[in-house]
């Protein structure tokens, strides 16, 4: 297979998972709600054990990707997170939602860095990767906007049940399609073994993730920017509804159109960018360009005089800062990162993200009575703060793990 036509065909699968997902997400949002009728505590149950079960799988996901096979584990991912999405649908009650919940997060954990590991081995183009990544960003963001609407469209038809299973038949269809039309031809597995060599991959990962000094700072970085994007996701429609937007129906309304806003610039933003981040300069520029955006979004948002100062803040945060800085994060990490241990790299990445949520929730959830809804802003703000000067006292860093490149 031909590089143009593998890469066509990995940002195709990009592009319809994420249609599925996120417009299944969005409509699972409002069932879980509306249908099911959860309790706030209930909803902030189910996100904590989401959140434990990904951060328990997601390290042995990735060990296994690396020393059995990325296509199959992505192969793998999809069926589970089938199971979940249709039981969702099915099943609205509290316990069977909090197990579906669960193993989506589970189904994750098998697809995360397991994707970028077979399109880079696949390839085999280090000068085209990074261009690749950052179009897979794009993709994903755009194949959100058509999720939203599609899904949410077909919701309105023949009702969010239906639409919910609909979403998980479809995902499963997918599976199957990768599981015929992926290759695996640059990838080696371990037949003998493979408990030992699971092992030594893991220690190897972990040894290559705190040894390199840029990939250490970008753990540090993915924890405090996921757990500022985390906490700004939760809280800004306080902010919003405060300074007077609508609520209700209308509110809905235009918050979806925000939503499909901020993905739209974010798709420009990644496109804007897309040709400076080659290179140790180019990467270091674009995540401090990123994480400038994320305290000027921030703190103009906790400060936010009127609704349309807080709207462009929000836009600013969400649209420009939080997708440069996961990209080029992603983009630079796999850089660096050996073949034989980048899903397990990968994997630490996503575990720092669970770990970033938890603690930055967890300070939040602490703290809200001191900050308040404004104190709590300029907080995250400062976490994107804090991200730019690991950054930049990074900046000299140089590899010292045999197998990671500048």
């Amino acid at each position: 297979m031909s590089g143009d036509r593998l890469v066509t065909l990995f940002l195709g699968w990009v592009g319809v998972r994420a249609v599925l997902h996120n417009g299944w997400w969005l409509v699972t949002s409002f069932y879980m709600v509306v249908d099911a009728q959860l309790s706030p505590a209930q909803l902030l149950v189910i996100a904590a054990a989401q959140g434990i079960a990904s951060m328990i799988f997601e390290v042995p996901a990735g060990v296994l990707a690396d020393a059995v096979s990325r296509k199959w584990a992505i192969v793998v991912a999809h069926p589970l997170m089938a199971v979940a999405m249709i039981t969702t649908g099915l099943f609205p009650d509290f316990v069977p939602l909090l197990l579906a919940q669960m193993l989506w997060g589970i189904s994750w954990t098998f697809s995360s860095g397991a994707d970028i590991a077979w399109i880079t081995d696949e390839l085999d183009r280090p000068e085209l990767i990074d261009r690749v990544l950052a179009r897979q960003a794009r993709r994903q963001l755009l194949g959100a906007v058509v999720g939203m609407l599609g899904v949410g469209g077909l919701a309105a038809l023949v009702g969010r049940q239906s639409a919910i299973v609909a979403a998980g038949v479809l995902m499963l269809a997918l599976g199957a399609a990768v599981a015929f039309a992926f290759p695996e031809r640059n990838f080696t597995p371990i037949r003998t073994g493979r408990l030992r060599v699971s092992l030594d991959i893991a220690r190897r990962g972990a040894r290559l993730a705190v040894r390199d000094r840029t990939i250490l700072a970008l753990v540090v970085v993915t924890v405090l920017v996921n757990g500022a994007a985390d906490s700004f996701g939760r809280i800004y429609p306080l902010q919003l509804h405060a300074l007077g937007f609508p609520a209700g129906g209308p509110g809905t309304v235009w918050s979806t159109v925000l939503g499909i806003g901020a993905l739209v610039i974010g798709a420009l933003s990644l496109r804007a960018v897309e040709q400076r981040i080659y290179g140790e300069r180019g990467a270091r520029g674009a995540m401090l360009l990123a994480c400038a955006a994320g305290v000027l979004g921030l703190g103009m948002l906790g400060l936010a005089p009127d609704l349309t100062t807080a709207l462009v803040a929000v836009l600013v945060a969400s649209g420009v800062a939080m997708p440069l800085v996961r990209t080029v994060t992603t983009i630079w990490v796999n850089r660096r990162t050996s073949s034989d241990v980048r899903a397990t790299v990968h994997s630490f990445l996503a575990q720092a993200e669970y770990g970033g949520e938890i603690l930055c929730a967890g300070l939040l959830a602490a703290l809200s009575g001191v900050l308040g809804s404004a104190g709590a802003f300029i907080f995250t703000a400062a976490l994107f703060g804090a991200s730019m000067l690991v950054i930049s006292l990074g900046r000299r860093a140089r590899v010292t793990t045999t197998g990671a490149r500048r």
